[in-house]
């Protein structure tokens, strides 16, 4: 990132002006990665293939031995949960740190609710509410269409768990059939102006504000799903230049001495998406962005 993205970035968030999306990533250290939970599901059930680090076809298979999506989708929201919550005092934690802004919109693809434990700590009143994706997930008409979600502000903000919660498993976006149905919907939703999915204030957020992703890499089936089918449909993303923290390509994925390269090519496919790439983790993306804000940049 160049120094002027650092120097918009910061103005977005003094005046609430972005719309951050934290993804797995955010949970470093506290919770396992996507490709950490995959490699370790695919030992448990004899996964067969080789590409035991991709979650969404590795649970896929966990699906058809299990038998039960359900079942599976507690399973994993179980063993999630008992893990616990990160210390939100800790330099660069990512969730305290995104909390202190005046944000109306929170868009996260985590399962947990550290975010809105967060948001508590800093004295807001946040509203949590789940996508429903396909028809067993209950759509929350009071808080969109009566309550604090027609018009959230920094004091009561709203988090939109677009890939479901643990507090409903069924929700939860975790086989290559649920990403799948979930863009089938999403984008069945974009067009049809369909309130019950993506209630307006959730489409303003994606389609109209500044996009901050924390936490995501390219390779992942989460960000592949969101950036391609459904963010980029919005005729307003090109007019808008958005910051991802994007964690280094996995050396699976890349020849070994070709990493430098592997980053060039990516910054520039990004950039064509007017998207400035931080390459790092989250947390080292907060302790720098609050030294560059003590600094005055």
């Amino acid at each position: 990132m160049r120094d002027s993205d650092w120097a918009r970035l910061i103005d977005q968030l003094r005046t609430g002006n972005c719309t951050p999306f934290i993804g797995s990533g955010a949970n470093d250290g506290t919770l396992p990665t996507g490709h950490e939970l995959s490699r370790d599901w695919a030992a448990r059930y004899g996964y067969p293939f080789a590409n035991d680090g991709d979650l969404a076809r590795v649970m896929q298979y966990a699906q058809t031995v299990i038998g039960d999506s359900v079942a599976l989708k507690q399973r994993v929201g179980r063993e999630l949960e008992d893990l616990g919550p990160p210390d939100f005092t800790a330099p660069g934690e990512i969730h305290a740190s995104i909390a202190q802004f005046p944000i109306p919109v929170f868009l996260t693809t985590n399962y947990d609710d550290f975010l809105v434990q967060a948001l508590r700590d800093s004295g807001k009143e946040p509203n949590a509410a789940i996508c429903p994706w396909h028809e067993g997930v209950p759509y929350d008409r009071d808080l969109f269409e009566r309550g604090a979600g027609t018009l959230p502000d920094a004091n009561r903000p709203v988090v939109y768990h677009l890939h479901g919660s643990t507090r409903t498993p069924s929700s939860i976006v975790l086989t290559e059939d649920d990403h799948i149905e979930f863009l089938v919907h999403m984008t069945a939703a974009r067009a049809q102006n369909n309130r019950h999915v993506l209630p307006p204030i959730i489409i303003d957020a994606l389609a109209n504000r500044p996009l901050l992703f924390l936490g995501y890499t390219i390779q992942e089936w989460t960000f592949r799903v969101l950036f391609h089918g459904l963010i980029r449909r919005y005729p307003a993303f090109r007019r808008r230049r958005h910051v991802s923290v994007q964690l280094a390509p996995l050396q699976d994925d890349v020849k070994q001495g070709a990493e430098l390269r592997a980053k060039e090519y990516l910054d520039r496919y990004f950039d064509g998406w007017e998207v400035s790439v931080y390459w790092g983790t989250p947390r080292e993306f907060c302790e720098e962005l609050e030294q560059r804000m003590e600094d005055g940049s």
